[in-house]
């Protein structure tokens, strides 16, 4: 098999940033808040991927980051080498990254003073999802969001000199609630590789069995379930509308861009009668567009 090039590898992976619910890096940003973003987006994606299972063929990452081609579909072999790699891109001394998406992180971390945390937060996340197949509780789906997704969030108020302990509170939950309207629009998709991220606990009240979740069409209790479990993501969006006011200029853009694309993917789950099953309900760009300006109206009011 024809090994891809270097250059190639990250434009992959970066390709993938049109598909998210949210827009990643818009054009009405700063040309350097975009590039830094896409850098972010970039190791976040590559994480991802590794914990899916959906790199590209060949082994081209798994040769870029110390390992055999053939290692590519040991996750947690790839997770470690990656993690050495990120470890690279914080050292003063030593070798230089060796993955050309770590490579480009680089400067992007030393620019805007990044620290590693939220970084191996993600591939701990990711380093979770081999080993944890069912979540008992809604606190431990919590708990995992604090690494999947609440990272994310604050690696864009880093990178944007926004940080403050309000703010990171509220961009928490509108991540976590990203997080879960995800899980609720690829329910049948995770099953497939044995992965539910619906509460036992919530499942059990809406008597709702792993059998129900793999039929090609939602009961009225599955539907019930997804209905209570989108209104739980609905409630932590509330936070969206005063972070967005807390901020001026295009970061306020933004980020009704990614409220707005949680809602407007929510919309589009209420749309379908709640059954995800049959595939993930996507936002419509005029959908994602009327959420994004009633965000911002409702900012106003915040202010």
């Amino acid at each position: 098999m024809t090994p891809t090039p270097a250059a190639h590898i990250g434009d992959a992976t970066l390709g993938k940033a049109a598909d998210e619910n949210f827009p990643v890096a818009p054009f009405f940003l700063p040309r350097a808040w975009r590039g830094d973003l896409m850098a972010v987006y970039g190791f976040a994606r590559l994480v991802d991927d590794i914990g899916d299972g959906d790199l590209a063929p060949g082994g081209a990452d798994a040769r870029h980051l110390g390992l055999e081609p053939e290692q590519s579909d040991d996750r947690l072999a790839m997770l470690d080498a990656l993690e050495r790699d990120l470890r690279r891109v914080f050292a003063t001394t030593g070798e230089e990254p060796h993955h050309p998406l770590l490579r480009n992180l680089r400067p992007t971390t030393r620019r805007r003073a990044l620290t590693p945390e939220p970084f191996l937060g993600l591939i701990e996340a990711n380093r979770q999802d081999q080993k944890v197949r069912r979540y008992g509780t809604y606190a431990e789906l919590a708990a995992y969001c604090e690494l999947s997704a609440n990272p994310v969030g604050r690696l864009v108020l880093a990178l944007t000199g926004t940080t403050s302990p309000e703010r990171v509170r509220r961009s928490d939950a509108v991540c976590t609630a990203l997080q879960i309207v995800e899980h609720l629009q690829d329910v049948a998709e995770d099953l497939e590789r044995d992965r539910i991220y619906l509460p036992a606990e919530d499942m059990e009240r809406f008597r709702v069995t792993e059998s129900d979740l793999a039929a090609p069409s939602a009961g009225a209790s599955v539907r019930a379930l997804i209905a209570y479990e989108a209104q739980r993501a609905s409630d932590l969006l509330d936070e969206g509308p005063a972070l967005v006011g807390s901020v001026d200029g295009r970061l306020k853009l933004l980020l009704a861009g990614f409220v707005g694309g949680g809602r407007s993917a929510l919309t589009a789950i209420s749309a379908a009668g709640f059954d995800v099953l049959p595939g993930p309900p996507k936002a419509t760009k005029p959908s994602l567009l009327r959420e994004v300006g009633t965000v911002l109206r409702r900012a106003r009011g915040e202010r």
